[in-house]
């Protein structure tokens, strides 16, 4: 099963709005498990960032304007997603955003069912608990050094972990071998001898003795 975990970075948070997206990245999963295989791309967003996404991320107005426009990546993205459902940390957020892009271009959008959101899985699973990356991540004993800013890969691959453990944590005997692919690791089944169940001599010895002084025991009595 191909999935891809999706998240976005954004110059805001009105989608609806003249916000717009400044950061795209995917990485694709076969049966949960990452596969090597991502696409990331920014996007200048024709608008300068605001204070605080410029501070949650670390992206500049002066790093972004060279960047692509998101019309000339947006054949690329459709083209590496698919048809694969998405995982997403908060999917209205992130499918906002992306439709709003699209239809910008005159292009069908996302419908929110085909995102699988992660927010909705933890606070399920784990009511009235965080359910930010962060809360998750330290849940699940993730590793977290690298997260000075949001990057939008970055919080895919912890996003990958998450989901994974979300989803009740890695099965043994799975191995991830290249990009596309996936292996089932045979393990030698080990043979047990047959445990013995009859009592020993010494074992009847101790049961008989134990019964005698049992008085007017009902399975003995005649």
């Amino acid at each position: 099963m191909r999935e891809i975990v999706l998240d976005t970075e954004t110059t805001g948070f009105e989608y609806a709005g003249d916000d717009r997206i400044v950061e795209i990245g995917c990485i694709e999963l076969v049966n949960h498990v990452p596969t090597g295989r991502f696409f990331q791309r920014y996007v200048n967003p024709q608008r300068e960032m605001s204070e605080g996404a410029r501070n949650v991320t670390g992206i500049t107005d002066e790093f972004l304007a060279d960047k692509p426009l998101f019309a000339d990546v947006a054949d690329d993205f459709l083209d590496f997603i698919g048809d694969a459902p998405f995982v997403i940390h908060n999917a209205a957020f992130d499918i906002g955003f992306l439709n709003a892009e699209l239809g910008r271009l005159g292009r069908e959008g996302f419908p929110m069912e085909r995102a699988v959101d992660t927010v909705l899985i933890a606070r399920r699973k784990f009511p009235g608990a965080p359910a930010s990356l962060d809360a998750l991540c330290k849940r699940f004993d993730i590793d977290l050094s690298r997260r000075d800013k949001h990057g939008a890969v970055l919080d895919c691959e912890l996003l990958a972990a998450v989901y994974l453990e979300l989803l009740g944590g890695r099965q043994q005997g799975f191995a991830l071998v290249r990009a596309g692919s996936i292996r089932v690791e045979a393990r030698d089944k080990l043979i047990r001898p047959a445990r013995p169940h009859a009592a020993s001599p010494e074992e009847l010895e101790a049961h008989a003795a134990m019964i005698a002084e049992i008085k007017e025991a009902i399975w003995t009595a005649e």
